[in-house]
């Protein structure tokens, strides 16, 4: 019978199938969302508590008691998601460490590090290169760090720059969409911290006594706005067992990092706004020239890498005149602010004092004081409109291209690329089709639109897809490129250019998917690449090896990698390695004219 009419209950199926399925959804609330263990046992004895009052109790009771328990159980669950919310926690410097390092002194005084479970790199983290830039200090040049007492335990990361922070099952989304990465693990049930209090640096080098050390300094992307250097992909463990020291560093972001305005650089000694981030980096340059001799490093042997927004700084600091001498050779991932229109990370000072004052009239304050005064966590999500540097005349006395153009730079020597479908990750909820599409270039290209469609017509919804996926591809992220290239053929400076090709289980050819190569990160046991990946990471790894050692990434037997000589060629990693023709470079000849590119062979 489908019920039981002498008791009025459904059958029993119907509510072991409804509690089984309420069940599983917190289950996966609880992995998703990395709550502690105390929620898994909660929701254990929440269960068991229902199917025994289920059983014992609620089936003698009326319709609406066993509907309104049903409510009950599901405020249960809300409140144990509540409780069990994964709390902040510092990021180890090392996993299983295998002990302590030797004390080494700097300027600040003595500090220790870790040793890696395999004994071959030591590690330390959250070394202070700056004082914290909070209170007065907040939005002013970053001031040395001060002499600590005692043996500073470089054992933790610092926390990540302040910036606003999704649930977390919005990061474990991410992992599995963009990533397909997914464990389910007891281990990982934690936020990573945040603050304003983030001007630390890491440093991995080889274990044991060393001298004279080539020395990279990577700056992380996150569009100026998100980011750590806790990341795994760019972990410098794995170039530092090939014998360099390898440094990352924290620096402000968003509005912390990028807010310019008026009254500030009428304050500021130097005249100086809006690029706090870029100063927090020059001076974690300045720590390393000054103290990295005592980790085995040579300070007359550094190389600045980054990747999309870093990459962006990295091509910054190349014209910045307070970063001369810091760094010999440059290397640039997926970004650079080179062309004579940056389309991201960077912007006029105008728009940037404009943004400000919209800001200051959206927190109700008519002062630098007040703005100061506020939480950060009131101020961060203006990290969406202050994301960029800009010409504060201080930095950069002008645009990296009008630097380039005058013969101005800091580099000996660049490597840069980038990766076939960049855009990827930016427009997968945004996808073009046959009836958006025109509109679409229309839009951005005004005059040109129609030279643009004649290449990429975008005709059916297939290749409207794909078409506006190069294009974007090309405008935010590959263009600058062959606009660097040049600028450095026009200045006598070596540059050698990669394009990144190759498919795997995991972020592919998206942006960043090539640095877990360049910085030979992939682990043993990921499912996710192939033998292939391995062979490909040791080769591509190599030739970044031998450019931080050298200016020139050749050697080594590899296959030669020309540097950049007026020919339209880049050198492809991926089914295949070695040169081919430089995609999309009759849309460059577009982008030439509409952005006023100017460069003569």
């Amino acid at each position: 019978m489908a019920r039981n009419d002498q008791n009025g209950k459904r059958p029993k199926i119907f509510w072991i199938i409804f509690l089984s399925i309420l069940t599983i959804i917190m289950v996966i609330l609880l992995e998703l969302g990395k709550h502690t263990v105390i929620g898994w046992i909660l929701t254990a004895a929440a269960v068991a508590s229902y199917v025994f009052l289920r059983i014992k109790v609620l089936n003698h009771k009326k319709r609406l008691m066993r509907f309104l328990s049903w409510i009950c159980l599901i405020i249960v669950f809300g409140i144990i998601l509540a409780v069990s919310w994964p709390p902040y926690r510092s990021i180890p410097a090392a996993k299983n460490a295998k002990g302590v390092t030797e004390v080494i002194h700097v300027e600040q005084g003595d500090l220790t590090g870790v040793v890696s479970e395999d004994g071959q790199v030591e590690i330390f983290c959250g070394i202070p290169y700056a004082e914290p830039p909070v209170g007065d200090l907040r939005w002013k040049e970053p001031v040395s760090a001060k002499a600590w007492e005692g043996v500073l335990e470089a054992d933790h990361f610092a926390p990540m720059s302040m910036q606003s922070r999704s649930l977390p099952i919005y990061y474990t989304l991410v992992n599995i969409i963009g990533y397909h990465e997914f464990e389910i693990s007891l281990d990982d049930n934690f936020r990573e911290p945040v603050s304003e209090d983030s001007l630390y640096l890491n440093i991995w080098k080889p274990a044991g006594e060393q001298k004279d050390l080539p020395v990279l300094v990577y700056i992380h992307g996150g569009s100026l706005q998100t980011g750590q250097p806790s990341f795994g992909d760019y972990s410098g463990e794995g170039l530092a067992r090939e014998g360099i020291i390898v440094v990352n560093m924290g620096y402000r972001l968003g509005i912390f990092g990028f807010f310019a305005h008026e009254d500030l650089a009428a304050e500021s000694p130097k005249g100086t706004t809006g690029n706090y981030g870029l100063l927090d980096q020059i001076m974690a340059l300045e720590w390393i020239r000054d103290n990295i001799s005592a980790f085995g490093g040579d300070p007359g042997n550094v190389t600045i890498a980054g990747e999309s927004a870093g990459a962006a700084c990295v091509t910054a600091l190349c014209t910045s005149p307070l970063a001369k001498g810091l760094f010999r050779r440059a290397i640039a991932e997926s970004s650079t602010v080179v062309s004579p229109e940056p389309t991201h990370s960077f912007r006029s000072l105008e728009d940037a004092y404009a943004a400000a004052e919209n800001t200051m009239e959206r927190n109700s304050v008519t002062s630098i004081d007040e703005l100061r005064a506020m939480p950060a966590e009131d101020l961060v999500d203006e990290m969406y409109v202050h994301h960029h540097m800009t010409v504060d005349g201080y930095v950069l006395e002008e645009t990296p291209y009008e630097s380039y153009m005058k013969g101005i730079h800091n580099e000996e020597a660049q490597l840069h690329g980038f990766n076939r479908d960049e855009s990827g990750p930016f427009i997968l909820f945004s996808q073009a089709d046959s009836k958006n599409y025109e509109g679409r270039i229309d839009r951005y290209f005004g005059e040109y639109a129609d030279e643009v469609k004649a290449l990429y017509p975008g005709k059916t919804d297939e290749q409207a897809k794909k078409d506006w996926a190069d294009i974007y591809t090309a405008v935010y992220f590959t263009y600058g490129h062959y606009c660097w290239q040049r600028l450095a053929q026009l200045n006598g400076i070596p540059s050698y250019v990669y394009y990144f090709t190759k498919s795997n289980g995991r972020l592919g050819t998206w942006h960043a998917g090539e640095e877990i190569y360049f910085y030979h990160n992939i682990k043993e046991d990921s499912k996710q690449f192939t033998d292939e990946d391995r062979a490909l990471s040791d080769m591509m790894s190599q030739y970044f090896l031998n450019f931080i050692k050298t200016g020139d990434p050749n050697g080594n037997n590899l296959p030669e990698w020309t540097v950049y000589s007026g020919k339209d060629e880049v050198f492809e990693f991926g089914e295949h390695t070695g040169p081919v023709e430089t995609p999309m470079t009759r849309l460059y000849e577009i982008f030439d004219r509409f952005y006023g590119f100017k460069y003569e062979k």
